[in-house]
């Protein structure tokens, strides 16, 4: 039985968007590009997964409490917009059903481009300019994106969980679609300046502007101000600013 729960709130009206689809992975890189282009596009919500079987609790210091892992789809400015907020399907089963639901909502609205995006663990030094590396579901996309003078992966490599498994669905349901990766150091951390590379890529890909960028400066140099503050504990860290 699936503990993965499927609820429709209304129906819009939008053919052919372009889906933008990823949830949080290192340095919270997807949830803070999806909430980032949600707030900035003002888009609306019309249907969510909850997920009725957590893959952890909370220690609160003497008391636990359960998350609520719900992610939402929203449109708006012909998007199609899926994920952010916290957490990911742990499961295996859980994971290829929530994939394979987007792609279902994908072929609803006639979409024909599907985007995700998240982190690039690197050990290369890159200041405050992190590259996004791209890869694609085929050669003729591959061949694009390199004539828009965009990086692109530059090694073979395993991509997991949804930002990664997203791209193989969408590639067996005949769906072109993108990845976009951007470096990162310290997985642990939040990685504003990822995001807003990964924001700058898309924005070139989709010939759209995507919201005012300064934010994410503003919480890259307030991550770098509370690092230099001397934060010692990583866990607390992530989980009070969020995205």
């Amino acid at each position: 039985m699936s503990s993965l729960e499927f609820i429709n709130k209304s129906e819009p009206e939008i053919r052919k968007p372009l889906v933008i689809a990823a949830m949080q992975d290192m340095g919270n890189v997807g949830s803070i590009v999806v909430n980032f282009i949600n707030k900035s596009l003002g888009t609306v919500p019309f249907r969510h997964v909850k997920s009725t079987r957590p893959p952890y609790v909370y220690d609160r210091g003497g008391f636990i409490e359960i998350p609520e892992e719900k992610w939402e789809y929203r449109f708006g400015n012909d998007f199609i917009i899926f994920g952010g907020g916290p957490g990911q399907p742990q499961q295996n089963d859980e994971l290829n059903e929530l994939c394979q639901d987007v792609i279902d909502i994908a072929k609803k609205y006639d979409a024909k481009f599907i985007y995700t995006v998240g982190g690039f663990h690197t050990s290369k030094q890159f200041g405050k300019h992190p590259t996004t590396y791209v890869t694609t579901t085929s050669k003729s996309l591959l061949d694009q994106v390199q004539r828009l003078g965009i990086e692109t992966t530059p090694q073979e490599s395993v991509i997991t969980g949804f930002n990664g498994l997203i791209l193989g669905y969408a590639k067996l349901n005949g769906i072109n679609g993108m990845g976009l990766y951007g470096e990162l150091l310290e997985p642990n951390i939040p990685q504003y300046r990822a995001a807003k590379s990964i924001i700058q890529t898309l924005e070139k890909l989709t010939y759209q502007k995507l919201g005012d960028l300064s934010e994410l400066d503003a919480k890259a140099d307030a991550v770098d101000s509370q690092l230099k503050g001397g934060i010692k504990d990583d866990y607390d860290f992530y989980f009070l600013l969020g995205s």
